[in-house]
């Protein structure tokens, strides 16, 4: 037994370095080497200050802002710590309810509103975490927000057609608007005063 020992000790301990301390900072110096940006999280300055990730979605409820996609994280909204969907089936009680209730909301704050809902904006997506809704739910919710920042609707929707994506190198996906970059953009169209 004793000459067993030896042998698995030095390999745990040679391993031990190989995979915990060697492959971590070679993967994370390639990384940064390469995708700076993104290894760094992706990060969204304002004024010298981090307000948010590109990566990950955040929660605004108020009028003046685009609303993102639901989020199943808890304990709170967009909580990147806490990465998950809903599990919930199409034919789920709880997932009709929380679709009916979001209706509810999206047409209490915009009683004019009479677009069809898109699903991105009463569903969740599957990490919980999205940051982008689709041109069609930016458009459901462009009149709210002209009306509460005093805009006309074509100001916004112009900031809107600026800020949507096309399709990851043109085939993969759909076309999307970052929720955070759109709300920061409006923040800065409003005190500029246009």
């Amino acid at each position: 037994m004793k000459t067993l020992l030896r042998p698995m000790l030095s390999l745990f301990v040679v391993l031990s370095v190989i995979t915990g301390l060697v492959y971590p900072l070679v993967v994370t110096g390639i990384g940064r080497a390469a995708f700076s940006r993104e290894a760094a999280g992706s990060l969204i300055y304002k004024d010298g200050k981090a307000v948010g990730s590109s990566l990950i979605g955040q929660n605004f409820d108020e009028p003046k802002y685009f609303w993102g996609r639901l989020s199943a994280t808890a304990p709170m909204p967009d909580n990147g710590a806490a990465s998950s969907g809903s599990n919930y089936g199409p034919l789920n009680p709880a997932l009709a309810n929380a679709v009916k209730a979001r209706i509810a909301a999206l047409r209490e704050a915009d009683p004019s509103a009479t677009l069809p809902v898109p699903g991105d904006l009463v569903t969740a997506s599957g990490s919980g975490l999205d940051p982008a809704i689709s041109p069609a739910a930016a458009d459901y919710q462009v009149a709210r927000v002209a009306k509460a920042r005093g805009l006309t609707s074509d100001a916004v929707r112009s900031l809107v057609t600026r800020f949507t994506q096309g399709r990851q190198w043109g085939i993969f996906g759909e076309s999307r608007v970052n929720v955070l970059k759109l709300n920061l953009a409006l923040d800065e169209l409003t005190r500029s005063g246009v």
